[in-house]
């Protein structure tokens, strides 16, 4: 089987807001997670993008788990990129990147991107002094 990785939106209705069902996926579906971003309170419509780790079986049954929960899921269809020649390797995107993507080399003192780690929460895009970060579609579909 493949494993696979997914970032995605997810929208809760007031009634599910309140419920473990992201917890869930990781309990019933076997998949793992990392809330990149959450904003959600009990009774009120929330929004949390996150990033979902598994085997492709598991990813579609906990989509379709989450789904008949009513909520609403979208691909974050981005990537996020950087410009080697406008970075200035200031450092300052190191300190906001929870994925650790951004990481300053011990040795050359140099900012490194690991594209594979990114989450595509775009924190790195704001803070840039010098737009050295940008964000470019992505061709993902869920």
């Amino acid at each position: 089987m493949t494993e696979v990785r997914k970032i995605v939106h997810l929208s809760f209705p007031p009634d599910t807001s309140g419920k473990p069902v992201v917890c869930n996926i990781a309990r019933h579906f076997d998949l793992c997670f990392n809330i990149v971003k959450a904003q959600i309170s009990p009774r009120e419509v929330g929004g949390m993008i996150l990033e979902i780790y598994g085997q492709e079986e598991s990813m579609q049954k906990g989509i379709a788990y989450l789904k008949e929960h009513g909520i609403t899921i979208t691909p974050v269809a981005q990537k996020v990129r950087r410009d080697e020649d406008t970075c200035v390797h200031c450092g300052v995107c190191t300190a906001l990147c929870r994925p650790q993507a951004l990481k300053i080399d011990s040795d050359t003192r140099k900012i490194r991107f690991d594209s594979e780690k990114c989450a595509a929460c775009e924190m790195c895009v704001t803070v840039c002094p010098v737009h050295a970060m940008e964000t470019l579609p992505d061709d993902g579909i869920l």
